[in-house]
């Protein structure tokens, strides 16, 4: 049995391999696929797409390429269930965000926390940044008593991850950044990530998809080496942003704010902080 078929009997993603070519309905062994869409395979590489997908690929990364282990699913409502499923139970998927792709786990999951710092080869000191569903629940996971109101939903959704004090209530995992008091908390323009992280009913840390130290990734392709790591890679094709990220902004001091990192959106962040009397610290 190829390493391909070992993988995806695990994950019961696909009935044996063997049988693909016996069954006119082998797409039932693919959790999520819906009548009318199409299986790709070469040299164990698995792409789902469907109908619409499959006319709009030219705007996707190119699809034929090798790996010895992977599925690769669209970033689409039919796929949410996937996703939220392999999140549950503590794998680690590669999904768009509304700058970059990133790799997602659940941030209350000690193992699943350590299983993305060793795909990226980074040190377990360095933080991540969380991604909730909705901007009620930041609350969950990080104070925001001191902040004045409506300025989180002014800021988000969008591409701008907030620096929040976390609090003796906080729900994450202990391991998740130790040695810090605050987390970075992330509420992107991105309704799939945003619909995995409702589903999971936790919350999703959330770090570039890429090697420590390397570029940041735009494209799946970006990131092909890593693939086999995930138990889904999500395509949402080529991200418009660029490759600068989210800016980033402190705000665990009432009053102030502090630009950490410039990212996509500094200007239009900037601008809202003022708006709502915030000064910036030096």
């Amino acid at each position: 049995m190829t390493i391909c078929a070992r993988i995806l009997e695990r994950f019961n993603l696909l009935r044996p391999l063997n049988n693909w070519a016996q069954s006119k309905t082998s797409l039932r062994g693919v959790s999520g696929v819906r009548s009318g869409h199409s299986l790709h395979r070469k040299r164990g590489f698995v792409w789902v797409s469907s109908p619409k997908q499959m006319s709009t690929n030219s705007e996707r990364c190119d699809p034929g390429l090798d790996m010895e282990a992977g599925i690769i699913l669209s970033a689409s409502e039919i796929h949410v269930g996937d996703a939220i499923n392999a999140i549950q139970a503590g794998k680690v998927i590669a999904v768009p965000t509304d700058t970059l792709y990133g790799f997602a786990c659940d941030a209350c999951s000690k193992e699943a926390v350590h299983r993305i710092y060793d795909i990226k080869g980074r040190k377990h000191t360095s933080p991540l940044a969380i991604c909730v569903g909705d901007v009620p629940d930041i609350a969950r996971f990080a104070i925001v008593d001191h902040l004045p109101h409506g300025l989180l939903n002014s800021l988000l959704p969008g591409p701008v991850t907030i620096v929040l004090n976390r609090g003796d209530s906080s729900i994450l995992e202990k391991s998740l950044n130790p040695g810090l008091d605050s987390i970075g908390v992330r509420v992107p323009d991105s309704e799939f990530i945003r619909a995995i992280a409702r589903g999971s009913r936790s919350a999703l840390a959330l770090t570039s998809a890429n090697l420590s130290g390397q570029p940041s990734s735009v494209c799946i392709t970006d990131f092909e080496s890593l693939w086999q790591h995930c138990a889904y890679v999500y395509d949402g094709g080529v991200l418009p942003a660029g490759r600068a990220g989210s800016t980033v902004v402190d705000l665990t001091k009432p009053g102030t704010f502090k630009i950490l990192r410039p990212g996509s959106a500094r200007e239009e962040t900037t601008s809202i902080l003022k708006r709502f009397k915030l000064d910036e610290a030096p």
